[in-house]
Formats: structure tokens, sequence, C-alpha cells
């Protein structure tokens, strides 16, 4: 029955994740094994999103391993158990702390010597800037377990790089790409862990680098970041822009003029707001007030949106029929829904 319940709530969201974003890329499950323990590896930028955007797609039915301080609520967390997610101590949530991540590790340990899924985010932190951050040594204390409790176990890394448009707007764009995976065995120093460790770093953030946008300069961050933009560039492949990042010079920064929205595109906005103002309005008013850190905004507009819609259509269809009959309703309700499943495409 939870199984049933979990591919009933998988189908729920990929659905909705489809409507939500304008175009969901993805490329590379070929390299996802599907009868070996695989450690999901990828970037972190847009909180939730990242999750659930590789959960629905990722053909394995992974464990999530999450920041511990959305564990305290004890209602959630049996939700958060049907979801199979796992919390994850970090040092900002106490030293005291830490001790707990032994028995998570353990855990780690056991599912992965199952031949289970397990996605951790190698940055340990979430951000918008298009650049791999250094990476954390938390996910190869879970493979260090691992290899303790089972040392030829043959543990697949599977680095996914996330890349968005334009995290912060809707409608956005997606592309998901899962990395050629790369077995623990064959990165492994005899007799030296903290070789070991340094060399899975090095292995997934190289690998983490051509699968998403790079920006490896700093302190030249905004600026790339600017001539990228006056140039139109699609984020949507990485290859291209690190391609065309590599010909930046700061000294001459030249780009081609990019152009305006045109007015068929914005008479399209102002449409798609009229006929959803009390949804737009709740969530301009209510919810994006409350976003509590730029990483937040894609995955509470995406939850905003998975159940205001619902309810936004059947309160249409109700006033509708009460007025005129559930025909008429259904034509309208229908018409508003593909009007705005059109408007994200090419909105």
């Amino acid at each position: 029955m939870k199984k049933f319940g979990y591919n009933l709530v998988k189908i729920w969201i990929r659905t909705s994740l489809y409507l939500f974003f304008g175009k969901i890329k993805v490329s590379g499950l070929g390299n996802v094994p599907k009868d070996k323990p695989v450690l999901f590896l990828p970037n972190h930028q847009s909180a939730l999103l990242d999750v659930l955007l590789i959960a629905v797609d990722c053909n394995r039915k992974p464990y999530f391993l999450t920041r511990s301080d959305i564990f305290k609520n004890k209602i959630l967390i049996a939700v958060f158990d049907f979801f199979q997610m796992i919390p994850i101590y970090r040092i900002r949530d106490g030293r005291d702390s830490l001790k707990n991540n032994n028995v998570i590790f353990e855990r780690c340990a056991q599912l992965l010597g199952q031949g289970e899924a397990i996605l951790m985010f190698p940055e340990a932190n979430h951000n918008l800037k298009r650049r791999v951050r250094p990476l954390s040594k938390g996910f190869t204390r879970v493979l260090f377990a691992a290899l303790e409790k089972y040392p030829e176990l043959d543990i697949q890394l599977v680095p996914v790089g996330l890349n968005y448009q334009n995290a912060e707007i809707f409608p956005d764009r997606v592309a998901l790409y899962f990395g050629e995976n790369i077995s623990i065995q064959g990165l492994l120093l005899k007799n030296d862990i903290p070789g070991s460790t340094q060399k899975i770093k090095d292995t997934v953030a190289a690998a983490l680098k051509g699968l998403t946008t790079h920006v490896e300069d700093d302190s030249e961050y905004e600026n790339i970041i600017s001539w990228l933009d006056a140039q139109g560039m699609d984020y949507l492949n990485p290859q291209e822009v690190n391609g065309t990042i590599s010909n930046y010079d700061a000294n001459n920064p030249q780009s081609k003029n990019v152009s305006r929205p045109s007015y068929a595109r914005n008479i399209l906005k102002g449409v798609f707001v009229l006929l959803n103002f009390p949804v737009v309005s709740a969530w301009r008013l209510l919810i994006k007030p409350k976003v509590w850190e730029p990483e937040f905004t894609g995955t509470l507009r995406f939850a905003f949106a998975l159940f205001a819609y619902p309810i936004y259509y059947i309160i249409i269809f109700i006033l509708l029929t009460a007025t005129s009959n559930s025909g008429s309703a259904l034509v309208v309700v229908t018409s508003v829904f593909f009007f705005n499943w059109i408007y994200t495409r090419i909105g």
C-alpha cells in the first residue's frame, strides 16, 4: 500500500512539475545503474525543487539526505519518512548534534549494502550562483561508512547537473544532466583515506563542472553573468555556456544586443495575470513576501501552485455551474487550463 501511495504521489508531482516548467530537459538517464548501489551527487541551487526534479526522473527510488532542522515538526516526520527522507546534521545545528550522524551513516551503509540509491548534495548548501562550490567531505563519510561494512561494495557515484534558466522567475525552464557513473572502487587509494577522500571530491567536482554552468572566477562572477545574460545565453546548455565563459575577456567584454520581449509576449503575460488574478495576487501579496531566501522562491511558488490551482479550477467550475451549466463551466475551466499550459511554454 505504501508503494502504491508513493507511486501515486510521484505521478502527481511529476505531472505538476511538467506543467509548472516551460521545459524540462533530461539527459543521460542511461548512466544510472539499475542494479547497483547508487549515490546521486547533484549541484544544489533551488532548494527542494532540486530534489523533486531528480526524484521523478532518475529511474530509481532514492532516499534523500536532508538538513535536520526541517525534522523538528513531529507531524511532518511521518511525511518525510514516507518520502524516504533522512536527516543529516550540520555544525550549524550545534556541534553536539553531529554525533547523531553516526547513526545516519550506519543506516546509509545498510541501504547501499542492499543496493539502494541515495541522493545527497555534496556542496552541503544551496545557492543560486552559477558555479560549483567547494564540496564538503560529508558525502565521502557516507561512502567510507558503507565500505567499512562492505569493503567490496561497488557503489556508483552519479553526478547530476541542474541548470535553471532563471530559478527566481515564472515560467522557468530547467535541464538535468546525469553524468557518467563513477565506480568508487576505482577511486580508492590503498591505506590512504585522506588521499582517497580528496580524489573522490576532485573527481566529482570536475564532473559537476562539466554538467552545469561554472564560473570559476568568483571575483568576476557578476561581470561574467551580466555578460552572458546580455548575450541571451541558454543556460540549459552548460557545455556551450562554459565554452563561452572561457572566451571572456575582463578587459574587453563584448556582447551582442538581445531583443527585448515582444509586445505579443507582454500581452500574453497580461492575459495570464488577468485569467489567474486571484492566484497571482495571493502569491504576490501573501506568499512571496515571506520567502526568506531567494533559493526557496521556486520551491515555494511550486508548492503554492500545486495546491492553489486545483482549488482555483474547482471554484471556477462551481461558480459557473451555479450561474449557467456544468457543460459551459467545464469548457471555461479547460480553456483556462490549456491557456496556462501554453503560456508556461512560450511565456
